[in-house]
């Protein structure tokens, strides 16, 4: 059994909500020394912390708004929520970004909630965990400035490209790698093995993004093994040792009181 830590998780999603102590269950038999439950709105980070704190030492949770969700951001009140949600013990502001895709939110509407959480995590010295979706320009301009500040993150879900990368990397942050990366149309080898042991991170993203060969179920923590092994097949690496990196750059991240065997 390899120890691993999967970064980034919906555990508050309601696909969990039935069954959500047996996953948790799941992944913790299987390996995994901290779960990293994500409040992409404060709605879930609410649920999450309530979820944290039947799980101390194994859940950790954060607080942020969705780029989907910008246009309804409103500072006077959510700064506050998120601020609070920190001083609780939310480890990380977000999820939040760009996600020019969908464009579920104005575009200058994306980038104005971006900066109001990059701006909280600077004041609070917590990490960011971002969201980006064909939006490499804009979110490139803003890690470099975020990282000139001082502010932490780590770039979720990450699938290119290489310069979004190098960005990310010279700004001091993280990029965490999902399921994808055991798609039948993954290319990005290259990137695993260029990322830096101290900075890349795996995670689920569970509910969504199942690897194979869990592709078309509900993705859950527990699978983040699967991934973990392919990252340390993409660089040369004994499972057990990717793991401990996973680990040890997880909890330098986030602060997390875990260390693999």
């Amino acid at each position: 059994m390899t120890a691993f830590v999967d970064s980034h998780c919906h555990l508050a999603d309601p696909a969990f909500a039935d069954d959500a102590d047996a996953v948790i269950e799941r992944a913790r038999t299987g390996g995994a020394l901290a779960l990293v439950a994500i409040g992409e709105s404060l709605a879930a980070a609410s649920r999450a912390e309530v979820i944290a704190r039947r799980y101390p030492n194994l859940v950790w949770w954060t607080a942020g708004v969705h780029p989907h969700d910008a246009a309804g951001f409103d500072p006077s009140r959510d700064v506050a929520q998120i601020r609070e949600h920190l001083a609780r013990g939310a480890v990380a502001v977000g999820e939040c970004g760009l996600d020019y895709h969908y464009d579920h939110s104005p575009r200058v509407q994306q980038r104005r909630a971006f900066a109001e959480q990059l701006a909280i995590a600077s004041d609070t010295g917590r990490p960011v965990v971002v969201h980006t979706r064909e939006a490499v320009d804009d979110t490139i301009a803003m890690v470099r400035e975020a990282g000139a500040q001082g502010i932490r993150g780590v770039l979720h879900c990450f699938t290119g490209p290489d310069n979004l990368m190098e960005a990310a990397l010279v700004a001091g942050w993280y990029v965490s790698f999902s399921g994808v990366v055991t798609f039948k149309k993954w290319d990005g080898d290259a990137m695993i093995r260029d990322c830096p042991p101290d900075r890349f991170l795996v995670e689920t993203d569970a509910p969504y993004l199942a690897p194979v060969p869990h592709r078309g179920k509900r993705n859950e923590p527990a699978f983040a093994s699967v991934t973990l092994a392919h990252v340390a097949h993409a660089r040369g690496l004994e499972v057990a040792e990717a793991g401990r990196l996973c680990v040890a750059n997880a909890a330098r991240l986030f602060g997390l009181a875990v260390t693999a065997p």
